[in-house]
């Protein structure tokens, strides 16, 4: 019996459909992988916004993760949005355990509007206890900021970014400049050598794409992550693995242009070409 290819998400669940967990899982089936999750939070969400969050006990975030690996198993694991100190260190102590073979670090912190969505020592906890355990972390230009303690607002400034993260415990990194005002979607993937030293960087990868101008956007950096882990699972290289991520939610984000869901900001089209589960 043939096993398909197995992919975790552990993030908050939105009701709107568009992002977090929702997101991942039509990622994971139209990239023909099979999609389990987590969830760490749930929210009242539609395209104008987030109007209430509840919570599960860390205790219950633990008892989904025993429940998948225990009895079904993960081949990589995307994290999400995690707001307490004692979620991480649960998801921590469950990755220590269960030792996934990859695990895709999307470090939610910032919201749109700029907003932090989680405090300063929750953020703290991730860095210390997360980075070291993840395969890549995929900050956007906002939390890269806040993860670094300065602005990052250009080109230039991407790869010591990504290096003053790899010092701070990542093992790779993925810069993604959408947030960046430019004709251009300029994301920059750098990966490091096992030393967390600033001078280890050994590739440096620049996607760039033209700029599609549209409202529906929403939960790109949920599918971005979630496409990563999907072809790590099936067997990629990282660089090949971040590139088929990407371009797959480039051609999403087209397919989406004339699609009317909601009047806030829409989600992208994840099944504008479903693959059949590979076994």
């Amino acid at each position: 019996m043939a096993s398909p290819k197995k992919v975790l998400s552990i993030a908050g669940s939105d009701s709107g459909g568009g992002a977090g967990i929702q997101a991942d899982l039509k990622t994971i089936a139209a990239l023909g992988c099979y999609g389990l999750t987590a969830i760490t939070a749930l929210t009242a969400q539609n395209t104008q916004g987030v109007t209430a969050i509840h919570a599960p006990e860390p205790e219950f975030l633990r008892a989904q993760l025993d429940a998948v690996f225990e009895d079904i198993g993960a081949d990589a694991v995307k994290i999400g949005m995690l707001h307490s100190p004692e979620i991480v260190a649960v998801v921590a102590s469950a990755l220590k355990q269960y030792r996934p073979g990859f695990v895709v670090l999307d470090p939610v912190m910032v919201a749109t509007s700029g907003d932090r969505l989680i405090t300063p020592q929750t953020q703290e906890h991730i860095v210390a206890e997360l980075f070291p355990l993840a395969t890549i972390v995929t900050p956007n230009l906002d939390e890269l900021s806040w993860l670094i303690g300065t602005t990052v607002d250009s080109w230039t400034q991407f790869e010591e970014s990504a290096k003053a993260l790899h010092a701070m415990g990542a093992k790779n990194v993925l810069v993604k400049g959408g947030h960046m005002k430019s004709p251009n979607l300029m994301d920059m993937l750098v990966e490091f050598t096992a030393r967390p030293t600033a001078a280890d960087a050994i590739a440096i990868t620049e996607i760039v794409k033209p700029r599609i101008h549209t409202q529906n956007l929403h939960g790109t950096g949920c599918t971005l992550s979630s496409a990563i882990a999907c072809f790590l699972a099936l067997g990629y290289p990282l660089k090949a693995a971040v590139k088929g991520a990407q371009d797959y939610v480039y051609q999403a984000i087209s397919a989406a242009v004339a699609m009317r869901i909601g009047s806030g900001h829409g989600p992208v089209n994840h099944s504008f070409s479903p693959q059949s589960m590979h076994l």
